[in-house]
């Protein structure tokens, strides 16, 4: 037998509690990987309706009650560059969710686009939503970043994501303008530029700037689908009348 106080033994000991410890971290990640997988997919869901003002901001109902609302009013689909659905996965397709009237779910009351963008530290994502006049913004909600707290993580806070709200991509003469984060506040620019923008946030200039920079580039890559929302009045077969049919 080692003798417990001899150096080998110690070696071996240290060796063997790392393993071990080891062994039981890896089996409690993959464990948890499930669960986190859950979250991550709820949360998503949960932002995606405060976009759409199905939740009020910091209203997180339980797990069944998110799934039944977004089930019920919520459809995603993939659309190709003229706004068209396409039945599969390719590598032009362009997620887009679709937000279904309570009455009736062939109405579209407006659509949902994702947000993926540099920030400052990291990736922002979000979704941004639109009434279904294909140019006024309904809602905005960030599930994702890693900005500064208190400074550019202000942009996952009610009352900065509540400014998006009517603000409009399209200019007095019908142009696309997109919607942007103001240097200070959108009182101090000129009268037409201001239903372009929203306040900005102190001190996270740069985070402003990477945002209004990553929700233009989305909404240019989008505009076809705006467009069509524009030229009519939306409802759910009609779309599918002008592409491939999706699953629901």
């Amino acid at each position: 037998m080692f003798d417990k106080n001899s150096k080998p033994y110690v070696i071996l000991f240290a060796l063997g509690t790392s393993l071990i410890c080891s062994l039981l971290i890896t089996a409690a990640a993959s464990g948890l990987k499930g669960f986190q997988q859950d979250n991550i997919a709820l949360d998503k869901k949960v932002n995606l309706l405060r976009a759409a003002s199905l939740l009020a901001p910091g209203e997180k109902p339980p797990k069944q009650e998110v799934n039944k609302i977004f089930d019920n009013r919520i459809r995603e689909v993939i659309v190709d560059n003229e706004g068209k659905i396409t039945q599969t996965e390719s590598p032009n397709g362009m997620h887009l969710y679709f937000i279904r009237s309570q009455k009736n779910p062939d109405d579209i009351t407006g659509y949902i686009l994702p947000i993926n963008t540099r920030g400052l530290w990291g990736k922002i994502q979000g979704y941004l939503a639109f009434e279904n006049d294909g140019q006024t913004v309904s809602g905005f909600s960030v599930f994702s970043h890693s900005e500064t707290p208190g400074l550019g993580g202000e942009i996952e806070s009610a009352w900065f994501q509540k400014n998006f709200k009517g603000k409009k991509i399209l200019n007095s003469q019908n142009r696309f303008v997109s919607v942007g984060i103001a240097k200070g506040k959108t009182k101090n620019l000129p009268e037409d530029q201001k239903e372009h923008h929203v306040d900005g946030i102190s001190g996270a200039t740069l985070t402003g700037k990477y945002l209004s920079q990553g929700i233009k580039s989305t909404l240019e890559k989008y505009e076809g689908v705006s467009i069509t929302f524009r030229q009519k009045d939306l409802k759910a077969k009609q779309i599918e009348t002008d592409g491939s049919k999706t699953k629901e």
